[in-house]
């Protein structure tokens, strides 16, 4: 029994390598033929790569209404650092990270975005008390069809993202933060 465990273990370590080195390899440099015939080296995976998910990619933008009403998109606040929030009412470490946002809000050089799942709300009006309760003064952004979620390939919530004043991604936190975490991420930008 212990020979297939084993056996199992290496065949999984065996693939992962093989996926790590293929995918290592799509963002060497390949070479291509120009208009005039010249060759020209270019990197592919940093062309196809200038907007992404990782850490220094361009975040992805998006225009979202807030509960107000008005429309807003991520490159509206480009200068300036930002956190985006991906977020529900019914989730409750969501519901405990909230205040300690509101603070950080308040005390730290940086503009909240809190993109809510609104697909996954009951109501609007349910999210609107939901900030009026915590007392939310940072933008709440309805993503009413998830596609804001989607395009950033969110699971769980809360996730987090930082983003600098040149729009790219600073960090990604997974789960729910206090202010010490936020204002370490926020340092580390």
């Amino acid at each position: 029994m212990k020979k297939w465990g084993i056996i199992l273990i290496m065949a999984v370590l065996f693939g992962w390598a093989a996926y790590d080195f293929v995918s290592k390899e799509k963002g060497q440099i390949q070479e291509q033929v120009t208009e005039n015939g010249e060759m020209a080296a270019e990197n592919s995976a940093t062309e196809k790569a200038a907007v992404g998910l990782e850490k220094g990619q361009q975040a992805p933008d998006f225009t979202l209404q807030t509960l107000s009403g008005e429309e807003t998109s991520l490159s509206d606040y480009r200068g300036k650092k930002v956190m985006i929030n991906f977020w529900a009412t019914w989730c409750p470490p969501c519901r405990a990270e909230m205040p300690d946002m509101q603070k950080f809000s308040e005390k730290e050089d940086i503009q909240i975005l809190a993109v809510n799942l609104t697909e996954t709300e009951s109501s609007v009006k349910g999210v609107q008390d939901f900030a009026d309760e915590f007392g939310l003064t940072f933008p709440i952004l309805l993503d009413k069809d998830d596609s804001v979620a989607n395009k950033y390939e969110i699971n769980p919530v809360p996730t987090s993202i930082f983003v600098n004043e040149e729009g790219k991604i600073s960090s990604v936190m997974l789960g729910v933060m206090n202010y010490d975490r936020m204002v370490q991420r926020l340092e580390e930008m």
